[in-house]
């Protein structure tokens, strides 16, 4: 199919974030964020309230949300596992000019992944994964230079370990990573002419550690009234093995710059807090940039845009820090879809969807079929206003990562009232009521009143994976395996 089939074939510009909660962006209820661009995208376009990744961090949720498949059916089930075949390939095919600037998160980092045109610009801190990796950020700071402030320079400090992974930017601002991917995304917007069609995936680092704001941001969030987590003693007393494993190992390993305690100081956990809000609100001045860009472009009528985010951030809820633990902080991200001309817009969808149902939804702006083994499904009924009662269930799946060395495979389901995370080999699991004040802090897991409920939930877990076996049986996509070879799925 080419370009000239599908002459009302849209932009279709994904902005995606790294790290980003639900509870960000002032429009969607945070009233202590500052975010007038994105909160125009809600604004003008439709909201999904419920919207779950598919695995709670960065590499398998990407290669799920890029091939359509859930984690344990693509192969990708932990960080720097190899993936690179996506569904951006079928765009092409079907004559869109496919561009990606600033983080994907492709092993290898630099895979072509179906784009014509790639501007890779990574974590802000590699230091154990693809630490010699240059990326173009890396080049740009290079050609001023400088090298980037990251872990061993930070390790330098004295307060390095009260700092929790909150350090200003003190290089010069506009070669702050967001600020870098935005300038990049403008340049190019301003400066190539394209015939055909645009998808471009534009993937800002932050607000992902080092919670690396500007000087004059943080200045401007140490001084709000920001959310700080309040963890009880009995919370911190009916954690599962898992996540206090994890915490101990946070302590003694400082991912991404982020030095973890395990009783933190609340002057040190509201500065975290407000350095990570300050990035966001970073990468929302940058979005308007973008946004000014598309516009005089003069193809806006018939441009699509998406904003969303990989996976959350506990950011010292539950005791934890960073991701991999499903709680809700990390499982439900925010996604907004913008096209006035196309969709009604201010409008807000509550029913239960995942991150990765985007691959067939915009496959069919494109005019593309998609794959009928996707285990993703299509939110263009609710985007047109039709009847759509969304997903009964949502799931999210992670295999040992070098954080989570206390389980060596997770899997969670999640219905409109519980969740319930079960842990390979394991007696101990989690069970939250999502309807009671006590949220995600009570564990029911041994719960007797709760024994039907449970059952039910893991039922329905057995029940996804037999249906998903059965459903992707006859899969042709290729994706690049853990093993290094390609295999059928």
């Amino acid at each position: 199919m080419t370009a000239s089939h599908i002459p009302s074939a849209p932009d279709i510009v994904f902005i995606v974030t790294d790290q980003q909660r639900y509870d960000t962006i002032g429009a969607l209820g945070a009233s202590h964020m500052e975010t007038p661009n994105i909160d125009r995208l809600a604004e003008n376009g439709v909201s999904f309230s419920q919207c779950h990744v598919t695995a709670p961090s960065c590499v398998p949720c990407r290669a799920s949300l890029f091939t359509g498949y859930y984690p344990h059916t693509n192969g990708v089930l932990a960080n720097g596992q190899p993936w690179s075949r996506t569904w951006v390939s079928d765009l092409a095919d079907a004559g869109y000019h496919c561009v990606s600037i600033g983080k994907m998160h492709t092993i290898p980092y630099d895979a072509k992944a179906g784009f014509h045109e790639r501007f890779v610009v990574e974590n802000k801190d590699r230091y154990m994964e693809g630490r010699w990796f240059f990326d173009e950020w890396d080049k740009a700071l290079a050609s001023h230079g400088l090298k980037k402030q990251q872990r061993e320079e930070y390790r330098k400090r004295d307060d390095y370990r009260d700092r929790l992974g909150a350090f200003t930017w003190d290089l010069p601002p506009r070669l702050q990573s967001d600020n870098f991917v935005g300038d990049t995304a403008c340049w190019w917007l301003e400066t190539k002419p394209v015939e055909k069609p645009l998808f471009l995936v534009i993937g800002f680092p932050g607000p992902h550690p080092p919670y690396d704001p500007t000087p004059e941001m943080a200045e401007k969030y140490m001084g709000r009234d920001v959310p700080v987590p309040d963890v009880s003693d009995e919370e911190l007393a009916d954690l599962v093995a898992p996540w206090v494993a994890k915490r101990q190992h946070d302590v003694e390993v400082d991912h991404d710059s982020v030095a973890w305690k395990l009783n933190p100081t609340r002057e040190e956990l509201r500065r975290m807090r407000a350095y990570y809000y300050a990035n966001v609100e970073m990468i929302d001045t940058e979005v308007g940039r973008i946004l000014d860009a598309l516009e005089a472009r003069g193809n806006m009528e018939n441009t699509i845009i998406i904003f969303t985010s990989d996976h959350g951030d506990n950011l010292g809820d539950h005791g934890l820090i960073q991701k991999w633990a499903p709680y809700e902080e990390v499982t439900r991200v925010p996604l907004i879809v913008s096209a006035p001309g196309r969709f009604g817009g201010g409008r807000c969808v509550d029913a239960m969807v995942q991150l990765f149902d985007l691959g067939p939804t915009l496959l069919e702006w494109a005019g593309v079929a998609p794959d009928p083994t996707f285990e993703a499904v299509s939110l263009n009924p609710a985007l047109e206003g039709g009847a759509f009662a969304g997903r009964d269930h949502v799931f999210c799946e992670q295999a040992g990562d070098v954080n989570m060395t206390g389980a060596s495979y997770l899997t969670m389901v999640r219905s409109r009232t519980h969740k319930l995370v079960h842990f390979q080999g394991s007696d101990e699991g989690q069970l939250f009521d999502l309807t009671s004040e006590a949220g995600e802090t009570r564990n029911l897991w041994d719960d007797p009143g709760s024994s039907d409920v449970k059952q039910e939930l893991l039922r329905r877990m057995l029940e996804f994976h037999v249906d998903s076996t059965v459903q992707t049986r006859n899969a042709r996509r290729l994706i690049v395996s853990p093993a290094g070879a390609e295999r059928m799925q």
